[in-house]
């Protein structure tokens, strides 16, 4: 077998198997999430401490079993942003995830813009819904809200080996 043959398949099986690992991560594992309507964004109460779902209009979100940091969610409210602060707790850290470019309404870039311009703030979703992982949610003073999971301190220490030290739940 001749030297470009030989060399022309090993560039056509690395084109190929480049791009099946492209539509895997961008396309494959990713589905739709169905808005059930009652539970679709939770924030956490201040006086209870639990998670509660809140008013939301226009729900679009997309999940994957691949990973636990892979949902996005985008939704509309008419909630104010006064009342939000007063009944919810606020998340500390918080920075949105990319999502897959054809997850139009999630732009990381903007939503971090938005953050730091204080134009959104950053609510706490529910902590720890799967050990180390805490879902924010981030809501804009005109109503648009955006929803990503976060790697939180425990996370970050169970997963680089550290002891997890009294703050962190038990893991199941």
């Amino acid at each position: 077998m001749s030297g470009k043959i030989l060399g022309s398949i090993i560039v056509l099986v690395s084109l190929i198997f480049g791009a099946v690992v492209y539509y895997t991560q961008v396309y494959y594992y990713y589905e739709p999430v169905a808005a059930t309507g009652v539970d679709d964004v939770m924030l956490t109460n201040l006086a209870t401490g639990e998670p509660e779902g809140i008013l939301i209009s226009d729900f679009e979100a997309i999940d994957a079993t691949s990973s636990p940091i892979r949902y996005r969610a985008c939704f509309r409210t008419d909630m104010s942003i006064p009342m939000l602060t007063e009944t919810y707790e606020m998340y500390d850290g918080a920075e949105p995830r990319n999502a897959p470019y054809w997850f139009e309404c999630f732009d990381a870039a903007a939503i971090g813009a938005e953050i730091e311009a204080g134009t959104a703030l950053v609510f706490t979703g529910e902590r720890n819904m799967e050990f180390g992982i805490d879902r924010v949610v981030a809501i804009t003073s005109d109503g648009r809200g955006y929803v990503w999971q976060e790697i939180n301190d425990c996370g970050d220490k169970a997963y680089d080996g550290t002891p997890l030290g009294e703050n962190c739940p038990e893991r199941e």
